[in-house]
């Protein structure tokens, strides 16, 4: 079984993903993603960080290069690490069960059936309070850093995928994990996934 999570930032998304994958025992994907397409592509990792899901360009120019040339160049360093990164994706689904956040892992394991897509949100008081107990941001820029992270993640989701971020239509399970401590929510995510497979 593969779990994708696609997630609002500041939810607890991501820490949500790490403790489901431990306690299905499933490997765990994030930004390793980045690491393993960034080597694979002979990009440095450092350069490649600035790029991290953030689109430019044109999607119908950047699927016609990718599409028509083997090995192209001429795809803004961005886009060529998108491609890499699905290409990633699709090659550790392919090696059995994980978890995946981010970087369109819903859009592109698509044809598959062993998926649980997940769409992870919470309130803004507390993504802002989840900003400053998890990660340090200083309390009177948690508002701004939610409303540039949520803008880059929609912007990204939907040039890549042509789908609307955060549709519940794209996703199997949406949860507002504030309702919940990261922990039930990860539980609550094993549960379906053991009904799922079982």
């Amino acid at each position: 079984m593969i779990v994708t999570i696609d997630r609002k930032y500041g939810s607890g998304g991501r820490l949500i993903g790490e403790k489901l994958s431990k306690l299905l025992g499933y490997r765990f994907f994030d930004r390793e993603l980045l690491k393993i397409a960034a080597q694979e592509s002979g990009m440095h990792e450092d350069v490649v960080q600035h790029f991290d899901e953030k689109p430019t360009g044109s999607l119908l120019y950047s699927t016609y290069l990718y599409a028509t040339l083997p090995v192209t160049d001429a795809l803004p360093l961005n886009q060529k690490l998108a491609f890499a990164q699905f290409e990633v994706i699709r090659r550790v689904a392919e090696e059995g069960n994980c978890v995946i956040v981010g970087r369109c892992a819903d859009y592109v394991l698509q044809e598959r059936t062993d998926c649980l897509n997940v769409f992870i949100t919470a309130t803004n008081p507390v993504r802002r309070q989840r900003l400053i107990q998890y990660y340090g941001v200083p309390e009177e820029l948690t508002e701004k850093t939610i409303r540039k992270q949520d803008k880059m993640r929609a912007e990204y989701y939907n040039f890549f995928t042509q789908r609307k971020w955060g549709d519940a239509s794209n996703y199997h399970i949406c949860l507002d994990a504030g309702r919940l401590s990261l922990d039930g929510a990860a539980q609550l995510l094993a549960d379906a996934v053991h009904q799922l497979e079982g």
